[in-house]
């Protein structure tokens, strides 16, 4: 379904005002308009593509199929869990998957998702340790369900092998895990490596591990393949070492930089987990992540999904197509179908960006004041949920001027059958103590009245988060 924005902004958008948004300098020089066709090329590439556009995950879905158990190397972060439908990290799923039924769960979330556009794989190991069922899923989409984009995420071991492949089968965008360019960093987080039949330990597997990801890096470039690249930020272990990380991955042609938080939980089963290791704090990943933003561009709105995950962004609907549902459910894939939900979901990005336009061309002053403010929203760059519904909150840094996301935090929903919980309200209110300001489309009178005595404002809307957040940093202002 696409949104309706019931009036809120549209109405006060006309023909003129369209035309004032969208004129443009005609007197650019040659270099300039080169530069604009080249961004416009990329714009297209990613346009559609919840991951690797910002803008993209409020409006488009996307799928993992898990078809890749094995795995090639041990990181001490991850413990792949099979049949677990209660964990939301990378490496789990409820089920493994053959190609066929694969390509057939896709068909079927894709006729009932149809803002579904891209198709990943991802694990739960490493789909290059994996190579014939990867291969295989992605031939079998490539041929019945062609407008889905195809993804690859992996460690970047065997990459520089599979190059040709990858290109052939029109994968546009890999994802590679590095995180860490010196060996000495990589013994910390890499026990082992399993390269060409054999075991490597210590500094030597490193090694060969970060060549080849350097190789893989470089080779994706020359291909013309866009290239993200994750990284587990680990604090004492390469927190420090990230923006090293950011430097040469820029250096050797990555597109975005997604900076992860480890998650350790001691009951995840993890090396990490076990043995103490702590993730960061909140703050400790903006100040890294904001370290490298002057590099690249860095990647805010990562949901850190399940290899089997399916879904916008923030939800996981993986449940309602379990092997044992999408096998008695008949595909509805219906390529013009989904071309009209597009492009209604297009003409909705399009009033979305001019009423947007139209906000950041008044007469806007930046205070010099930063603040953040938690945003719950079901989508689409609206103040549009209910709070106590909330599983995750946006959130935005507001200066008078400009609202930029930078992060989103988890909670667990507030609004149990109806009821409150006040130990999850503390655990809200503890996630969101660093904003000034939740803005939601509802709110009850507990939850608000101890937020302000929190010293958290409260705002009830339904519009845009630009224009709610640029109107409450000024009321803010005002009372400061």
């Amino acid at each position: 379904m696409i949104p309706s924005v019931k009036g809120t902004f549209t109405s006060e958008v006309t023909e003129s005002k369209v035309t004032q948004v969208k004129g443009g300098c005609s007197s650019c020089g040659s270099d300039d308009s080169a530069t604009m066709e080249v961004d416009e090329k990329l714009k297209a590439r990613i346009d559609n593509h919840p991951c690797y556009s910002e803008e993209a995950h409020h409006h488009y879905a996307r799928m993992h199929v898990a078809v890749a158990p094995a795995c090639n190397i041990q990181c001490n972060y991850c413990n792949r869990k099979y049949d677990c439908a209660n964990e939301s990290r990378p490496g789990v799923v409820s089920e493994l998957l053959s190609p066929e039924e694969a390509a057939k769960k896709v068909l079927v979330v894709a006729g009932r998702i149809p803002q579904m556009t891209v198709l990943g794989i991802a694990g739960p190991g490493d789909p290059l340790a994996n190579p014939d069922k990867t291969f295989r899923t992605f031939e079998l989409i490539k041929e019945q369900a062609p407008d889905i984009k195809l993804c690859l995420s992996t460690n970047g071991l065997m990459l520089p092998e599979y190059i040709d492949r990858i290109k052939q089968l029109n994968i546009d965008h890999v994802t590679i895990t590095i995180s860490m360019v010196d060996p000495a960093i990589g013994v910390k987080i890499y026990p082992w490596v399993h390269y060409k039949r054999k075991r490597y330990r210590g500094l030597e597997g490193v090694k060969i591990l970060h060549e080849k990801q350097i190789e893989g890096l470089e080779a994706l470039k020359e291909a013309d393949i866009l290239c993200k690249v994750n990284s587990v930020l680990i604090p004492g272990v390469n927190d420090h070492h990230i923006p090293e990380v950011n430097k040469v991955i820029n250096e050797y042609g990555a597109f975005i930089h997604n900076i992860m938080p480890l998650i350790s939980a001691p009951e995840h089963g993890t090396h990490f987990g076990l043995t103490g290791q702590r993730g960061p704090t909140t703050a400790e990943l903006k100040k890294v992540q904001d370290q490298c933003a002057g590099n690249m561009k860095i990647m805010r709105h990562c949901r850190q999904c399940r290899a089997d995950a399916v879904g916008l962004l923030g939800e996981d609907r993986s449940q309602e197509f379990s092997k044992e549902k999408f096998s008695e459910m008949t595909s509805e894939y219906d390529p013009a179908k989904r071309q009209e939900v597009h492009a209604g979901i297009e003409k909705f990005r399009e009033e979305v960006k001019i009423a947007k336009d139209l906000v950041k061309n008044t007469n806007l002053v930046t205070s010099g004041q930063k603040i953040l403010v938690a945003v719950a929203t079901k989508g689409s760059g609206l103040v549009n949920q209910h709070f106590g519904h909330a599983k995750e909150f946006q959130i935005y840094e507001v200066d008078g001027k400009t609202v930029e996301f930078i992060a989103h935090r988890r909670v667990d929903h507030y609004c149990q059958g109806g009821y409150g919980e006040n130990a999850t309200l503390d655990n809200i209110i503890k996630t969101l103590s660093d904003c000034k300001g939740v803005l939601v489309a509802k709110i009850g009178e507990l939850p608000k009245k101890q937020l302000h005595q929190a010293g958290i404002k409260t705002v009830e809307a339904y519009d845009l988060v630009d224009k709610i957040a640029l109107e409450f940093h000024r009321q803010w202002v005002k009372e400061q």
